[in-house]
């Protein structure tokens, strides 16, 4: 497997040179970081330079780093907060990539669409849109596409409560579907164990 990185990482340096910020090879993977501000312009030529040639796009997914900055020392703990990474597959190459861009603003996370890129792009990228917040610039139909039309909030931001803030139910009275805020009481669940002696052979 490793043969196929020795090939790829001087390719991508190559075409990419100082547009790659970082780049980051673990576990049989390869993982580049972009600025947002050539992260278009390094998706097109992922696509198209032919020693490249990442001519399907697999995933686009959201990621939420808030919680790094209370877990101590992290490469993610003074940066920004949010980040989209992509999943690359070359076919004709038979190689992967990952591909990730950090949001400049934590306040509206925004970074542009690859969808012209890569058609696959539409949908993943309305999900990362629905579920983190972040606006995909130049993106034709961005709107929600997994909550509900009136939905407030983003459920997998890390500070979004996991009961949400309202709940949904039917009224006979008012024969409707009617919101209200959660009546859910937050509570803390511990299994029950239940050990038997010498289980095992253990003393």
């Amino acid at each position: 497997m490793d043969y196929k990185l020795d090939v790829l990482q001087p390719a991508l340096e190559a075409a990419l040179s100082s547009r790659i910020h970082s780049l980051v090879r673990d576990h049989g993977e390869i993982t580049i970081t972009v600025k947002a501000a050539d992260y278009l312009e390094v998706c097109t030529q992922l696509r198209d330079h032919p020693a490249l040639a990442f001519e399907q796009l697999m995933d686009v997914c959201g990621l939420d780093y808030s919680a790094y900055r209370d877990g101590g020392a992290s490469i993610y703990a003074e940066g920004p907060r949010y980040c989209v990474a992509l999943h690359l597959l070359s076919v004709s190459k038979n190689w992967r990539l990952r591909v990730k861009v950090f949001c400049p603003d934590d306040d509206l996370p925004i970074v542009a669409s690859v969808n012209g890129v890569w058609a696959a792009a539409n949908w993943f990228e309305r999900e990362a849109f629905d579920l983190f917040g972040i606006v995909f610039e130049g993106h034709a139909d961005l709107r929600r596409i997994l909550t509900d039309y009136g939905f407030i909030g983003h459920p997998f931001r890390k500070d979004f409560p996991v009961s949400g803030h309202v709940e949904m139910r039917y009224d006979p009275e008012q024969k409707r579907v009617i919101y209200q805020p959660v009546t859910i009481e937050p509570r803390e669940i511990t299994p029950r164990i239940i050990r038997e002696d010498h289980y095992g052979g253990l003393q």
